[in-house]
């Protein structure tokens, strides 16, 4: 899909479930309730969230930052990981 096509997303949202304490802030903050409640129980025994509307997400980063164990991590569109080559 392209910028600007329906459906195309902005951002992606990742969680790093083993880091995660499953406070909840990021799903109660998050603007367009991208995140829920995970049923399943990470290493450290608690409950992460769940990308249950990526194609709603923003890109806003706010979950990314009110996450107290830095668990969470938004990649905005055109942004990649590794270099082209």
């Amino acid at each position: 899909m392209r910028e600007g096509e329906p459906g195309a997303r902005k951002a992606e949202v990742f969680i790093i479930r083993d880091r995660c304490k499953g406070c909840g802030l990021c799903i109660e903050f998050c603007p367009k309730g991208v995140l829920e409640q995970g049923a399943e129980m990470n290493s450290r025994g608690f409950f992460p969230p769940v990308v249950a509307r990526p194609e709603d997400c923003v890109g806003c980063g706010i979950c990314q930052d009110i996450c107290p164990d830095l668990a969470i991590f938004v990649v905005r569109e055109g942004r990649h990981k590794g270099k082209k080559g």
